[in-house]
């Protein structure tokens, strides 16, 4: 019945004159950009030996493989899995989609398949993780989204194939029963639990991208369709829509030792650096095989959640400026606004208590400019009553001069390392001759 009507549908559109080939849409690909902050997830059976997902399997043995294919599902049992307190976790962060491993390189399946008995189901978990964590997203009003590899190392063993993932003959492309075992797994994931907002296709996209959009046209495509920069965040800005996909540490996938992770500082300024870029950042962490999330990854997602909780409408609906920075300053634009955030990041750190004299020379004051410091009301400087951190300026030729104080205490020894955020409304930008006008605005 819905083949038939897709067929009536795609009848009626050609007839009308509206026909277009299948893609993402724009509109789509805006509201993506808008959403800004997502969380990955790493997740298969081979997390219980703490080690590369999937990748072992190239170059193995045959005994190798079969321990891997046979052993692993017996004792897979992530016990502790609650996918509500991820989520909770999540929002608090400002993580607003999710993509989570349907399925990564070795064909192992993380939900309820009925394509092949290596998935979760035939575990002693025994149950849809998948479909138990998009719900548990959704509750949150976070955007689900799923990661689906092309290549399936399993379906290759069964094949008598050398698995690989840089030979033409073990690729979907040409392997043609194993697009169709794909197309088919494409089909009961965008079948089988609602709305699929984002997927990320992490290997030949072709036959697979245009099923997913063939059945929800509403779909963002990621990779497999648009730019998504793995482990880095580019140099210059991408025009359009774009993804960063970086880890915590170095590892996608539970890694318990020679495991470097990087700050929550580090981290909450790859954010910035990516907005500002016009990117989204798709931020990874991966669970534990009893279904917990390394203490050090909720730490940092928890760092998140503080600085989210002042500064997170720095980072939604936002466009770049007209540069990306000035020097250790970033920027956005709110969208379709005359609204800039300015982030100060890098040594020094900003004291509590401490004024600070900022120059933007990007940046035109108008008669209807105000700025702050997210999160503090310029009031109150805790036990000062006689000091008044009132944010004031001066546009001069050379820029716009900002004096702030930092005023609100978000630790307990007043050491805050991340980036604070200045808001400026009614702004615009300056010309590349740099002086405006032989009046100085003050406030």
């Amino acid at each position: 019945m819905f083949a038939m009507l897709r067929k009536l549908c795609v009848f009626l559109s050609l007839s009308a004159g509206v026909w277009a080939a299948p893609g993402n849409r724009p509109e789509r690909l805006e509201w993506f950009r808008d959403l800004g902050f997502g969380l990955f997830i790493h997740w298969s059976v081979d997390s219980q030996l703490g080690g590369v997902i999937s990748h072992s399997l190239v170059g193995a043995s045959p005994e190798y493989c079969e321990r891997y294919f046979t052993l692993l599902p017996r004792t897979f049992n992530p016990h502790k899995f609650n996918p509500r307190d991820w989520a909770v976790l999540s929002r608090l962060a400002g993580i607003k989609y999710v993509v989570f491993t349907a399925k990564h390189h070795s064909g192992f399946c993380m939900y309820d398949t009925r394509t092949t008995d290596f998935n979760i189901m035939n575990t002693p978990y025994g149950r849809d993780i998948t479909g138990m964590l998009l719900l548990a997203f959704r509750e949150q009003g976070i955007v689900p989204g799923l990661y689906f590899s092309p290549d399936d190392f399993h379906f290759l063993y069964k094949q008598g194939k050398v698995i690989d993932r840089s030979r033409p003959e073990v690729l979907p492309p040409g392997n043609p029963p194993l697009l169709k075992y794909d197309q088919a797994q494409i089909r009961e994931l965008m079948t089988n639990y609602g709305k699929i907002d984002v997927m990320f296709l992490d290997g030949p996209p072709e036959g697979l991208r245009e099923v997913c959009w063939e059945m929800q046209p509403d779909t963002v495509v990621t990779r497999g369709a648009l730019e998504t920069p793995e482990q880095y965040v580019p140099g210059v800005p991408i025009e359009g829509a774009w993804e960063s996909n970086l880890t915590m540490g170095a590892a996608w996938q539970y890694q318990p030792t020679n495991e470097e992770y990087k700050s929550g500082t580090q981290l909450i300024n790859i954010l910035i650096e990516t907005r500002a870029k016009g990117g989204n950042l798709l931020l990874n962490v991966g669970p534990k095989p009893d279904g917990e999330l390394p203490i050090e990854q909720e730490a940092r997602l928890r760092e998140f959640a503080l600085w989210n909780m002042v500064n997170g409408e720095s980072i939604y609906a936002v466009r770049p400026w007209v540069v990306t920075n000035e020097k250790n300053i970033w920027f956005t634009r709110r969208k379709n606004e005359d609204t800039l955030y300015a982030f100060v990041t890098g040594e020094p750190r900003w004291r509590l208590g401490e004024w600070r004299e900022i120059t933007l020379r990007s940046v035109l004051a108008t008669a209807d400019t105000k700025i702050g410091i997210l999160g503090q009301s310029d009031q109150v400087l805790e036990y000062k009553p006689d000091v008044v951190p009132r944010t004031t300026w001066r546009q001069e030729s050379d820029g716009l001069h900002i004096r702030a104080m930092r005023a609100q205490r978000l630790y307990d020894d007043r050491k805050w390392p991340n980036a604070v955020v200045l808001k400026l409304t009614h702004v615009k930008p300056i010309a590349p001759s740099g002086h405006r006008g032989q009046n100085p605005i003050t406030r």
